[in-house]
């Protein structure tokens, strides 16, 4: 089997870090997730969300909204189309990835 077939090397680096996978995750389970929900799951600072966010954002990945729930400041972050997408290839690589090593272990048992 050729080097590029190989799952791996469809893993996106900007969406596996097990962050920003969570922080995908999560948005796709909602219309949009607060960033207090997100911190708090997810056990982060608020500085290393900020930059996770940035960096999804950034490849646009997800959108960043600002905003206030009364007199309270808010931030929501919603998964776009191309975050949904880049999910769902990162996911269906980790499938191929799993079912790769499973049926390799069959084969030497």
């Amino acid at each position: 089997m050729p080097a590029t077939a190989h799952p791996t090397t469809r893993i996106d680096d900007v969406v596996h870090q097990r962050h920003r996978l969570g922080i995908l995750t999560i948005a796709a389970e909602a219309r949009k997730v607060e960033f207090s929900f997100l911190r708090e799951t997810l056990a982060l600072t608020p500085g290393n969300l900020s930059r996770h966010l940035t960096v999804l954002s950034d490849a646009g990945l997800v959108k960043v909204e600002k905003g206030y729930e009364g007199r309270r400041p808010r931030t929501w972050v919603s998964i776009t189309r191309s975050g949904r997408s880049a999910l769902r290839a990162e996911l269906s690589a980790m499938q191929d990835l799993l079912r790769q090593f499973h049926n390799n272990q069959e084969d030497r048992s």
